[in-house]
């Protein structure tokens, strides 16, 4: 009987007790390789759970070379599903529908260009605000309004590439090929995932991606994008542009009826408080100021009139005149008394007094000087009539102003509330004139487009096919997936054998 008898077949003990007697018996054995054995306990007999669980704890003490059996025994079916997956992928390469993709590299300007001074949409100042609007336009580039542009477009609804009348198993039972009541709406769904679009962090460019089946149809997709994109932006702008004039003439009449009714306001009471004006004065105020310069005027003739009539009281018979007929007639006047004179007094030194010629002289020289005295008082009369009557002008003109005076202090309190309502209408007729010389500029500005996006990379056609990948490269993908496949199948098949037979250190316990 050996030493081991009490110990389990199958136990840890007696594996390595196996395990070191394979060694070479030249081979010195150590103290560690020998392994200490305890005498057993006895075992209790085994219930339902416990066996259950022995079976768990033997199973997670598998090792590799289980591991390698169960490998080698899966092999012909790893190899086999191997080879069934790289023909599948293979087949995949060759048979499934290639796709094609084109880039296009689009600047999306955040503002938009500057057409007048003080435009309808505001360009956006801050870094946040001006990725919002970019990113806003982008997600327009997608939207769909575009899509259904390129669709109708390109007729793309009779195009079995996105419109397929026979869809097939996969589509079927998953739904999606059901005939929708709209075609445009299944070609929509199907172009959507064609289309992609990435925004770069460091710039307001975007890459729109587009996919197709020819390389044809996929440029003249990517271009029927950017046409729609350019179209949907200008016509957002109009729209914006059309509802604001729609909203400004809606209230340009009211505004209009607003100002007529405060211009009637104003004419109303002009009448009612007799406020007639010219040239934007009151008629009182211009005939005050003209009698003002007239009273000025008539205050000078007053003071020259009196002057002159002082001066030729001063002068006596030496008196002079302004007049200059009367001036003239005095002068000769004058003359011809002084050479009278002088004749007299020539005669008088030779003849005597009874003389006929000094006599006659004498007769000559009285009657000029009072010719003279005649024309002194003639001109001081006259002098004192100019005199006269510029007082009286002055009078009337004085009295005038009094008059006129009370009644522009009359029209001034008037002209008070006349002002009010001047403003009220002058403010009115502003904002009317304001809102109708915006109306007439946003009515133009609908006709503008000022957006400012612009392609700075075409599509070109691409050096190689999207989708699929290489058929090289599928047929070394499925060959691998295939072997793994394999290879896991026989490891689980391995390993549910393991835990469905029972183990020989079970039974001896359970007998």
């Amino acid at each position: 009987m050996s030493m081991f008898s009490d110990v389990p077949k199958g136990s840890p003990v007696v594996r390595t007790f196996a395990r070191d007697r394979a060694k070479p018996l030249g081979r010195k054995i150590k103290a560690r390789d020998v392994p200490h054995v305890e005498r057993q306990k006895p075992v209790p007999v085994a219930t339902g759970a416990s066996t259950a669980v022995d079976k768990v704890g033997e199973f997670l003490e598998f090792d590799f070379r289980r591991v390698s059996e169960w490998l080698r025994a899966g092999m012909k079916g790893a190899i086999v599903l191997a080879l069934l997956g790289g023909l599948a992928g293979g087949a995949y390469g060759l048979l499934s529908k290639r796709l094609y993709t084109v880039g296009t590299d689009i600047l999306i300007n955040p503002s938009n260009l500057q057409v007048v001074a003080n435009d309808l949409y505001a360009a956006p100042s801050q870094g946040d605000n001006q990725v919002l609007a970019v990113r806003s336009k982008l997600r327009v580039l997608t939207s769909r309004n575009v899509l259904l542009h390129v669709v109708d477009e390109l007729d793309l609804t009779r195009d079995s590439e996105f419109n397929d009348p026979s869809p097939g198993l996969f589509s079927f039972l998953s739904g999606s090929g059901a005939a929708a009541s709209d075609p445009r709406t299944a070609v929509l769904e199907v172009l959507s995932k064609r289309i992609e679009t990435k925004a770069d962090e460091t710039s307001f460019v975007a890459s729109l991606s587009v996919s197709a089946e020819t390389v044809d149809k996929a440029i003249r997709i990517s271009q029927a994008v950017v046409t729609g994109f350019q179209d949907e932006l200008a016509k957002a702008e109009s729209d914006g542009a059309s509802r604001a004039a729609r909203a400004i003439d809606d209230r340009l009449d009211q505004l209009k009826q607003d100002v007529q009714a405060a211009e009637a306001k104003v004419e109303a009471y002009r009448r009612a408080n007799n406020l007639a004006s010219s040239q934007g004065q009151l008629v009182s105020s211009q005939s005050m100021t003209q009698v003002n310069s007239e009273m000025i005027t008539a205050q000078s003739r007053v003071i020259a009139a009196q002057a002159a009539y002082d001066a030729v009281l001063a002068a006596g018979p030496n008196a002079t005149t302004q007049d200059s007929v009367a001036s003239t007639s005095l002068a000769a006047l004058r003359t011809r008394a002084s050479n009278l004179q002088q004749e007299l007094d020539g005669l008088s030194m030779t003849y005597g007094p009874r003389y006929p010629r000094l006599v006659q002289l004498r007769a000559e020289l009285e009657a000029a000087n009072g010719q003279i005295k005649t024309e002194l008082s003639r001109i001081l009369a006259k002098a004192r009539s100019n005199l006269d009557e510029a007082k009286a002008s002055f009078k009337a003109l004085d009295t005038r102003m009094k008059d006129m005076t009370g009644t522009v202090f009359t029209d001034n309190e008037v002209q008070v509330a006349l002002r009010e309502l001047e403003r009220d209408a002058a403010s009115k007729t502003a904002v009317y004139e304001s809102f109708l010389a915006r109306a007439h500029q946003i009515t133009e500005r609908e006709q503008i487009d000022t957006t400012n996006v612009r392609v700075i990379s075409t599509a070109v056609p691409p050096q190689s096919r999207s989708w699929p990948p290489r058929t090289s490269l599928l047929i070394v993908a499925g060959t691998i997936l295939g072997l793994a496949a394999g290879l896991f199948l026989a490891l689980a098949r391995g390993m549910l054998r393991e835990l469905r037979e029972p183990q020989p250190a079970a039974a001896e316990q359970r007998a």
